[in-house]
Order: structure tokens, then sequence, then C-alpha cells
């Protein structure tokens, strides 16, 4: 990798590996996203302008069965021509003498990524409804998809599915965590006694929100993103996940600032239940322990997260507000999630 290379991108060796596989010419650039705080991402752009979208690892220390490239381009190609808006895919690398790690391109989905408040006020207030009524109807969807017709079915196992991401997340904070966390450890426990019995399975995103969405001009989702934490299981578990960051008017910070999904027009969270439930026909009585379930998981992820942070796994980004920020957030998922089981 030459020294102006950007991080995670050699680019002689993959505008080589684009060329021979799309329509790109001239000089190709690459352009590291902002926004995210797992895997990598880069708009690829050619000397026509024409684009692409390229993710891999990031490029340090990484826990072992985090980051995997090939599992998100196997769900991405799986979904194409479903009823749930995905890129198009160009092509996986699994050779890692190309760049350093496998890496997936995919095709540029023009749009808005909404992240936060600020965003938001880009839109009009019926925008906005446009906009949170299709995030719930695309999640419909992808929970109406039958992974055996798709080729999906041996994705992960059906059942159990809290169970598994319980033992899963716990597992990776004791093998990848530097301090010990009395408060995670204890809710973990609780959350599994009292985890309810699973109705159905079918595929979960595992991070479904807005801005992990791109909308379209048209004010509806063009395309879901950020499949790396995909499997099958309970679908309420996505419902929960994306009430979470839904957010509430007199909710602390914990877990986002200023969500946008708070701006006038959004859909409330009761009225992203009744659409939900009104759409998918399930029962959602225990819907209180999903969320309390994901305020956990959150706080496991960014445990994780904080860690590979700390090694300068994120390439060249600046990190020093979000390293001082960590254990602040993670003490407050752990906190809402607490007070979210006492609720029940």
């Amino acid at each position: 990798m030459t020294s102006g290379d950007p991080a995670g991108i050699d680019i002689q060796n993959v505008t080589r590996w684009l060329k021979e596989r799309t329509s790109a010419e001239g000089e190709v650039e690459f352009e590291l996203v902002t926004h995210g705080r797992s895997n990598l991402t880069y708009v690829v752009t050619d000397g026509k302008e024409d684009k692409w979208v390229l993710r891999r690892p990031p490029t340090g220390h990484v826990l072992a069965s985090a980051h995997d490239m090939g599992r998100e381009h196997r769900i991405i190609s799986a979904l194409q021509g479903s009823d749930v808006p995905v890129p198009n895919v160009v092509g996986m690398c699994n050779d890692n003498s190309v760049t350093g790690a496998p890496f997936f391109v995919m095709g540029f989905v023009d749009g808005h990524i909404i992240k936060d408040i600020e965003d938001s006020q880009a839109f009009s207030p019926q925008q906005r409804r446009a906009q949170s009524e299709s995030l719930v109807d695309v999640l419909v969807e992808l929970h109406d998809v039958n992974p055996d017709l798709v080729g999906l079915g041996d994705l992960g196992k059906k059942e159990d599915y809290v169970g598994r991401q319980l033992r899963r997340w716990k597992r990776q904070v004791d093998e990848g965590s530097d301090r010990g966390l009395p408060l995670f450890d204890d809710l973990h426990s609780k959350l599994e006694k009292g985890k309810p019995e699973q109705v159905g399975s079918g595929i979960t995103h595992g991070d479904y929100r807005l801005d992990n969405c791109m909308i379209g001009h048209d004010n509806k989702v063009s395309a879901v993103l950020d499949w790396e934490l995909c499997t099958l299981g309970d679908v309420l578990a996505d419902l929960g996940g994306m009430l979470m960051w839904w957010g509430k008017n007199d909710s602390d910070s914990s877990v986002m600032n200023e969500p946008p999904t708070l701006a006038d027009g959004y859909l409330t969270s009761d009225e992203v239940i009744k659409r939900y439930a009104s759409a998918s026909g399930r029962d959602l009585s225990n819907l209180p322990y999903y969320i309390a379930f994901q305020f956990w998981r959150l706080a496991a992820i960014i445990e994780g997260v904080r860690v590979r942070f700390t090694a300068g796994a994120m390439g060249n980004k600046d990190i020093g507000d979000e390293l001082r920020g960590f254990k602040l957030r993670i003490d407050g998922l752990l906190q809402a999630s607490s007070s979210t089981l006492d609720s029940i």
C-alpha cells in the first residue's frame, strides 16, 4: 500500500480489480464515509464520475466472528429482486493480497442518510412522515421474506434467537474487554431468565434504523444498508432495536443525541408499533423485553468498538471525542436496559 492510499485501500490493486468487473475508467478515487463505527465504507468514483460503494473490515484488531464481508455480500445478493430494497452487487474479493482484507463492492444508491435532527431539517413534516412509514413497511417486508426461498435458510439457527444473542455478546465482552462490567453481567442473567418464547422466525437485520437506510428522493427507503449483524431468528428483536433508536422527548442521550425521528412529522414510537402490528399481524405484548434486550446488546457492541478504537483499529479517523464518551455511553445504555426491565 502506498503512503498516499486511504486507510485500508491499496488504490492500485483495488482499481485493477474494479476495472476488471465494471465499466470504471480513468483515475479511481476512494472516499472514506465518516458515518458508521464498524466496517469501513468507501464511496468509489471513477474518471466519468460513476460511483460504487466498497465495504471492508476495520484495519486493526477485530473479534473472531465479526466483520464477515462474505456474509454481508451473500445477504444482499440473496435479497436482489425481493421486496426489500438493497443495492446491486458487483462482486466479492476474498484475496487478502489485494488490499489486506476481504471486501465487496456494490452499486451506489443516490439518496439521503438521515442521522440526526440537523439532517431531518432538510425535509417537511409530510416528507418525514412518509420516510418513517416506509421504514416500518420495509421492516415488515423483510420479516415476511422466507429465508429458505431466497437461499438464506442456512444463514443461522432459526430457534432461540435471543438466547443465542445473549450468549454471543456475553462471550464477546468476556473475551474482548479489558475491564469488568458488573451491571452488564447482572442484566445478562435477568434477560436470560425473562426471555419470552419465540414465535416464528425470519431474517433479522440486526441493526435496523433510519440512518442504516438510504432514503430516496421519493421519501421512501431506497436501500437497506449495513447487514453485518444479520442472521435468522426472532424478528421482533429488529422492531425492539428500531424503537430503541427512535427516541422519546423525555429520554436522555444514552443512545443517540437528538435522534432524527424526534423531529415533527415522523411517526411516534406508539404509531410505529401500531403500524407494524397492523401490517404484520404479530403479537407485540412482549415488545418492552426486546427493547431492554437491545439496550443491553448495544452496550456490548459499543464495548467492543471501544476496544477496537483504543487499539487504533479504525484507520486515521479522529476518535478523541468518542473515546472520552464511550464509558459514559455504555453506562447509560445499561441503565436504560435496567430501567426498561424494571418497568415490565
